[in-house]
């Protein structure tokens, strides 16, 4: 894997390794020096399609550890070796990154270093705070409605860092916050359903 290849490459040669379960250092091992921005992009590919639990989960508790990483400053990520030592099946990230790649390369023919504003130290600790809110909506996430929206704009704006493309950066927020209001919706729905059942109970109850 050379310094210059491009993420669909990166992401192909690791869903192509041998094992049957990939843990988290092994991914590491591969993105190496691009660790921070791939390790988005690979974070939020998961979520881009129907994950079972605790999929999801995993993927925003690290994120979030990412994350807060990047905001620090921190030049390369460190990960608890508990947390280096979880594994994932290569079958689930096979798939997503299957599914994933063709729209990869697309991007990668358009996409180009351009709005280069998060280029510099705050922009980058800027960058972490913005992807640390994304990942703690995507640990409570809805299923599906809240999961994927979530999940391909943590993946767009992994992309944009990794392309230094800050149009592709601006369309992941964008969708992200999409993503968050869905999820608000959905709490504010569950809520407001449980607050009617109490307020009928009640009312049947003083009947």
């Amino acid at each position: 894997m050379t310094q210059f290849a491009r993420t669909s490459e990166v992401l192909t040669v690791l869903a192509a390794q041998d094992s049957e379960r990939l843990t988290v250092g092994d991914i590491v091992a591969v993105l190496r020096d691009r660790a921070f921005a791939l390790l988005v992009v690979l974070l939020g590919l998961p979520n881009c399609l129907p994950m079972p639990p605790p999929i999801p989960l995993i993927c925003g508790l690290l994120l979030a550890l990412v994350a807060a990483q990047l905001a620090a400053g921190m030049s390369a990520p460190w990960l608890p070796r508990a947390l280096l030592g979880r594994s994932i099946a290569r079958s689930d990230l096979q798939r997503a990154v299957n599914r994933a790649v063709p729209l990869l390369r697309r991007l990668e023919r358009w996409s180009r270093p351009r709005l280069r504003v998060f280029e510099n130290d705050i922009g980058m600790r800027t960058m972490g705070l913005l992807l640390l809110a994304l990942s703690l909506v995507l640990i409570v996430a809805a299923p599906l409605v809240g999961q994927i929206p979530l999940g391909l704009a943590v993946t767009l704006v992994g992309l944009g860092l990794v392309e230094r493309d800050g149009i592709v950066v601006a369309a992941g927020l964008g969708i992200g916050v999409l993503g968050v209001l869905l999820n608000l919706g959905f709490v504010y729905a569950v809520f407001t359903a449980v607050v009617g059942l109490l307020n009928l109970g009640a009312a049947a109850a003083g009947a």
